[in-house]
């Protein structure tokens, strides 16, 4: 018997995949607990709809994705941001990832996660730092960011 599975079931088939199984472990267990439907014609179109729908999804997130590495990456782009730092350039604390993200969206709005932020540290220095940002996982773009002494 033909089904789409609902959901993943372990050994047999992952979610949206559709697959041949024995008539009575379809109807007795996999219809019954809704682990999987079966593939009539209506249900199959169903589901070439929704992968459509995914991937027209993913398309336009990739774009959007690039689009903000541009501007992320553009020349007159620098992210301002200030501390307080001793005499030979160290500062007091440190800027993280929640700051940069902060500071961001004051100065730009464009509104980042502050996760999709890559610092191998937090920053303790003044002038200029690239930070990665991963925008998606085919896009990463690098910023600049220029901290200033107060």
């Amino acid at each position: 018997m033909k089904v789409i599975f609902i959901e993943d079931v372990k050994g047999r088939g992952k979610r949206g995949e559709v697959k041949n199984v024995p008539d009575g472990y379809a109807q007795n267990f996999l219809i019954p607990r809704g682990k999987a439907k079966l593939a009539t014609k209506a249900a199959l179109s169903e589901v070439q709809g929704q992968e459509r729908s995914k991937e027209k999804q993913e398309a336009e997130e990739l774009a959007e994705a690039k689009k903000l590495k541009q501007t992320l990456e553009s020349d007159d782009m620098v992210l301002e941001m200030k501390g307080k730092a001793g005499t030979d350039g160290r500062m007091f604390g440190s800027i993280s990832s929640k700051q940069i993200a902060k500071a961001l969206q004051d100065q730009y709005n464009i509104k980042l996660d502050k996760r999709k932020l890559e610092l191998a540290a937090p920053i303790k220095a003044l002038g200029y730092v690239t930070v990665k940002v991963k925008l998606h996982h085919d896009v990463e773009a690098k910023m600049r960011v220029h901290i200033a002494e107060k």
